[in-house]
């Protein structure tokens, strides 16, 4: 069996197809994107340019999450399944992490377009220096 000039394009086309996806989908994290994360009636806010390491209160107790240069993960969980540990990192828009026993959800969205008001800069702030806008 012999390789034809046009089955070695159709070959390099698909491969490069292959390629140009996988980077667009699994690449690193767009700019312009921050981690919100919810637990109840509460709302955090946290930037996506540094790192930190965040407890978030639920239910059965504490969530610890991770934030990274340009992402986040959950690294310690009280519920019994610890999937969302599983999950692993969440970097681009519209990723997300739930940790449904303990009523935990994180996920990247957009940030707010420049020269808006920040959430909490109504009310004085937030009392997180760490926080982007905390919302109640």
């Amino acid at each position: 069996m012999r390789l034809r000039p046009v089955d070695f394009a159709l070959f390099a086309l698909t491969l490069g197809c292959v390629l140009f996806w996988a980077v667009r989908v699994y690449g690193t994290s767009v700019p312009g994107v921050r981690l919100a994360v919810r637990s109840g009636k509460t709302v955090w806010v946290y930037p996506l340019d540094r790192e930190d390491v965040v407890e978030i209160p639920g239910p059965l107790g504490n969530t610890v999450l991770e934030l990274q240069k340009n992402g986040a993960r959950i690294v310690s969980s009280p519920c019994a399944n610890q999937t969302c540990l599983a999950a692993g990192i969440i970097r681009r828009r519209g990723q997300w992490i739930a940790c449904l026993p303990n009523g935990v959800f994180l996920s990247v969205e957009e940030t707010a377009p420049a020269g808006t008001i920040p959430q909490n800069a109504a009310s004085g702030g937030g009392e997180d220096p760490r926080l982007d806008a905390a919302v109640w």
